[in-house]
């Protein structure tokens, strides 16, 4: 994944003599200001616009050599109420020349398009016109005014600045973000298949129980959904069982409703008989959805997977009203004594539906790569038929309006891509009677696999990489939403890391921790991370391994074993899961350590607390608990079905505590008699250990000797704390046994612990 993204924290307003314009200086002749972090891009264009709108004249543009569209398209909004009246028009001509001209577009409220300035390269070193055959006039034949987008489409080349001249009144006050308490349980989603359920080798009717005590371990399914299984002959459906690898859909997804996990319902890839229309070499599960040859820009396009859709959810939403005779499944056993598929309706066992999955698969060629404008045109299809224009029995929302459409997780995790969307629809879809843009999707949807392709490894979810990092990627889709699709909430369905060390994703050992071990604290980081900044849900990558022991790109990212016990990023799961899932997040009061506040029905008080980083740092950090007698402190463990928890006294309601790269979770108790509290003896975590060894359970606020003993008594090491808690490295030492003898005014001698390798 790349990590270039636009994040729209503010309007810059920049003049020839001034920064910060106010509404009544539009009388005012001047340089219009261009907030280049606002233009958006139509493709997988591999850098930004940002560099023709910073007054340099040296630095030449290049936006990439991989694009899947012979040219760039990039759209410059006008927010509500701003005025731009351009007059005149100049480009600096830095070096070299081009074949495809470079087009600058005015487009008004009805989408009609002026161009207002071309741009071929001839000259050198200069600034020109609007006019290639005028270079030396600014000014355009006709004053652009009524304005409500800018428009680039570039080919080859590009001028190294452009400045517009005439008149500008700024925009009305930018939506706010508006965050909603999410129970941090949404953030433990899992991404898997019907065959995590379903035993074909023993039965693939019945639910396989071992297989299903993997999925309770998370709050939630992204079901990865082939579109043939639902539809294997063209018009013809069927569910419970399906004729391509005789699943039970029902049977799953009643289980997942009985046991309180959601399911994302990813309807993805073509059927073979779409597939026959194109030509051989071109032929793709994974291509674009609708027949070879038409017209991607169109909503009936799209017809067959919007009536797919349509014949889904009657099923599967909660409407019981649906129209029977619309509906169609095949009831033709494949063999004697087969079950046979019947029609049902309103089974209310699906609330979410996504309509593919990363439609922006450039890396697949032209027939897999849908650009922003053409997936809202498929999407406008799938949601409701494009407002009930393609006829009876098309789009989801025409089965049930409640049905929440999530739009296709993007594998290029920039807003470009959803803006070009929304844009689209506020064309071709207009406005609601609120003044809102009629948009054909509840729910904004990215991936991001956090990762540095220079080290050819993951990082840590808080690293930056190239300026940016998973958390400015979440304030900037979070931004967006509210600024262009009023607050609509935002989900990552796909993160992770792979632990195989040939895979460029992969997780790392870090001291003597394993790379399954740093898997499960990125794992944990990665969901407290989007629970700080707004995104609503996140499901991981995935259940179980793609490919075992293979070094493969997302080969080994499953959170469960083949024999379906769990890995340790399963076990923290679990258990923050079973302690903390009905908790929000409140606020961040530090942000290294992290000091995050989450409160269950805003009266119960949790602080989580780590470190952001991933070289085995540690650091102190004392905690306020609110004049609360003693902590209870729940840190994660590997191998357990539950937290190891420790109570330890306070010091005047404030705890101190060493924390690392694991995180803890700590919430404060009052008792009525604080001198009954009682503080758990000394007690080393992890045991064995093989990296860090906690000491907990020291006196708070008073100075504690800690000695490391070998078994034959010889001292190794000392360390001194005033905390609570105290981390000692002992990665360099051998392993075998050993004990810590701590002097705090009462002795303690002959605490043994184990280092492992």
């Amino acid at each position: 994944m790349r990590y270039y993204f636009p994040v729209y924290l503010s309007i810059l307003l920049l003049s020839i003599t001034q920064i910060g314009l106010s509404q009544d200086a539009a009388s005012i002749h001047r340089k219009i200001p261009i907030d280049p972090k606002r233009w958006y891009q139509l493709t997988n264009a591999t850098s930004r616009l940002d560099r023709l709108f910073d007054a340099d004249l040296s630095v030449e543009i290049n936006l990439g050599y991989d694009k899947i569209i012979n040219y760039y398209d990039a759209y410059y909004p006008l927010l509500d109420n701003e005025m731009i009246k351009i007059d005149s028009v100049r480009l600096y001509d830095g070096n070299g020349m081009g074949t495809v001209p470079f087009l600058l577009y005015a487009i008004d409220s009805n989408w009609n398009r002026k161009l207002i300035a071309s741009f071929t390269g001839s000259e050198y070193n200069k600034w020109v016109g609007p006019y290639p055959n005028r270079i030396n006039t600014i000014q355009l034949d006709t004053v652009v005014e009524k304005l409500r987008y800018l428009m680039i489409r570039s080919g080859d080349i590009f001028p190294t600045e452009i400045e517009c001249y005439g008149y500008y009144k700024a925009p009305s006050t930018i939506s706010s973000i508006v965050k909603k308490p999410i129970h941090l349980g949404a953030y433990f989603g899992v991404n898997g298949y019907e065959w995590d359920f379903e035993n074909p080798n023993i039965n693939p009717y019945i639910i396989d129980e071992k297989s299903f005590s993997a999925v309770k371990n998370f709050t939630a399914v992204r079901h990865y959904l082939d579109w043939e299984k639902l539809e294997f002959t063209k018009g013809s459906y069927t569910y419970s069982p399906t004729y391509a690898g005789g699943w039970n859909y029902d049977t799953i997804y009643q289980r997942c409703k009985m046991a309180g996990i959601d399911v994302l319902a990813c309807i993805k890839t073509i059927p073979s008989w779409m597939q026959l229309s194109y030509p051989v070499n071109l032929r793709d599960n994974e291509n674009i959805p609708a027949y070879f040859g038409l017209d991607y820009a169109l909503p009936q396009t799209y017809l067959e997977q919007a009536k797919l859709g349509f014949q889904y959810i009657a099923r599967y939403g909660a409407n019981k009203n649906v129209d029977p005779t619309l509906l169609r499944v095949n009831q033709t056993p494949r063999w004697t004594g087969d079950d046979i598929n019947s029609i049902k309706i309103g089974l209310g066992l699906i609330q979410y539906i996504e309509c593919d999955n990363e439609r922006d698969k450039w890396w697949k060629g032209r027939q897999a790569y849908q650009t922003g404008r053409e997936y809202a045109a498929n999407l406008s299809a799938f949601y409701d038929g494009h407002k009930n224009t393609m006829g009876p029995g098309v789009g989801v929302k025409n089965a049930d309006s409640t049905v929440k459409v999530v739009m296709a997780g993007v594998a290029l995790a920039t807003t470009d891509y959803v803006r070009g969307m929304i844009d689209w629809c506020k064309e071709l879809r207009g406005l609601k009677a609120d003044g809102s843009v009629n948009l054909c999707w509840d729910i904004i949807n990215y991936h991001l696999y956090t990762n540095d392709a220079t080290l050819k490894r993951g990082i840590a979810p808080e690293r930056y990489v190239q300026g940016f990092s998973a958390d400015s990627i979440a304030k900037a889709f979070v931004s967006d939403a509210a600024i262009y699709a009023r607050n609509m909430p935002v989900w990552v369905t796909e993160a992770g890391y792979d632990i195989n060390q040939g895979s460029p994703n992969k997780a790392i050992a870090i001291g003597n921790k394993s790379a399954l071990i740093t898997q499960a604290d990125w794992i944990l980081r990665t969901s407290l991370l989007y629970a700080r900044n707004g995104v609503q849900r996140l499901f991981f990558y995935q259940l179980h391994d793609d490919t075992p022991d293979f070094g493969g790109l997302y080969a080994t990212s499953g959170l469960i074993n083949e024999n379906h016990t769990r890995r340790p990023a399963a076990d923290f799961i679990r258990q923050v899961v079973q302690k903390f899932a009905q908790y929000s997040f409140k606020q961040s009061v530090s942000s290294d350590p992290v000091v995050d506040q989450y409160v269950l029905n805003d009266t119960s008080l949790m602080h989580v607390v780590y470190v952001p980083d991933e070289v085995g740092r540690t650091a102190n950090c004392t905690i306020d608990l609110n004049n609360a007698d003693s902590a209870i402190i729940y840190i994660p463990t590997v191998g357990s079905d539950s937290m190891t928890v420790m109570k330890l006294k306070t010091n005047q309601g404030a705890i101190t505590i060493n924390a690392t790269e694991t995180p803890v979770f700590v919430v404060g108790k009052r008792v009525r008699n604080a001198a009954a509290v009682v503080t758990d003896s000394i007690k080393l975590f992890p045991n064995p250990a093989n990296s860090l060894l906690q000491i907990i359970g020291l006196t708070a606020g008073k100075t504690n000797e800690i000695y490391l003993l070998s078994a034959e008594g010889k001292m190794l090491k000392k360390g001194i704390s005033n905390n609570a808690i105290y981390a000692m490295n002992i990665a360099d030492i051998a392993p075998g046994v050993y004990f810590i003898k701590i002097n705090n005014g009462t002795n303690l001698n002959g605490i043994r612990f184990i280092k492992t390798r």
